[in-house]
């Protein structure tokens, strides 16, 4: 199974529930240890604040209810909901200020945890921590490595690496 968490998750007008078990089949049965689990992973606390009624919270329309963070945490929920073996992470924090982005993060690198992800990102902050981190420039891969790697080589990463630290 692959699972794909875009820049701009799609939420429906219904309960996070609801939400993080779309598209399970219909002869899939739910655990709500896994839930549970999935929903630690994801750092869901928001749900059980400010009046919220945890996974029956309704999201609004395109998850209007919620902020940018919690439809993400929200959409990678749903993606470990369905263990998958490949996840591929587009732009998964580009829209985030800089504590959403902290939060999703570490439920980034806990979806991570014993799967093949591909994360696509502009924020280096947010690849950091990979395992292999391909550079492009022109449509190409010009380098690879490590963040530490790449930070020794000085090369295009380390400059790009560079300039976001400004």
């Amino acid at each position: 199974m692959t699972c794909f968490v875009g820049q701009e998750p799609v939420l429906f007008n219904t309960s996070v529930r609801n939400n993080i078990l779309y598209g399970l089949d219909e002869n899939d049965t739910v655990d709500e240890k896994w839930i549970s689990k999935c929903e630690k992973m994801c750092n869901l606390r928001f749900l059980y604040k400010n009046g919220n009624e945890g996974l029956a919270t309704e999201v609004g329309p395109r998850g209007s209810r919620l902020s940018g963070g919690q439809k993400q945490r929200v959409a990678i929920c749903r993606a470990l909901m369905r263990d998958p073996k490949v996840m591929l992470l587009d732009e998964a924090t580009s829209a985030l200020d800089a504590q959403s982005e902290a939060i999703v993060q570490k439920a980034l690198e806990a979806a991570r945890e014993g799967r093949t992800s591909f994360a696509i990102a502009h924020r280096l902050s947010t690849i950091q921590n990979c395992d292999v981190i391909l550079v492009n420039a022109d449509g190409r891969v010009v380098e690879q490595g490590t963040h530490g790697e790449l930070m020794a080589t000085k090369g295009v990463y380390y400059k790009l690496f560079m300039q976001s630290q400004r």
